[in-house]
């Protein structure tokens, strides 16, 4: 069995990328320091009001059960006529 030679030991250290780093920070700390952005889609904005219109919603529906299970409930027919005609007419 052949043994292996091993010259220029000490030469990584001249190479040593970490060690170049160690040497930089104060150079780093010159440089301004970047701001954190953070952008939101125009979707996620929509989904979040949604989110919002949901809630909203949810709230009137409960307000109305509580009404009609007490009895207080008053459906007004011109105003649900309207409701539709303006639904099926686009306006």
């Amino acid at each position: 069995m052949k043994a292996m030679k091993i010259n220029n030991f000490n030469s990584v250290n001249h190479h040593n990328p970490y060690k170049k780093q160690q040497n930089e920070p104060a150079e780093q700390s010159k440089k301004p320091m970047q701001k954190d952005e953070i952008n939101i889609s125009s979707e996620a904005k929509n989904l979040q009001s949604a989110l919002k219109s949901e809630a909203e919603r949810k709230a009137k529906i409960d307000e109305i059960k509580k009404q009609i299970e007490n009895g207080t409930y008053n459906v007004k027919p011109e105003k649900t006529a309207k409701s539709f005609l303006d639904f099926w007419f686009k306006k």
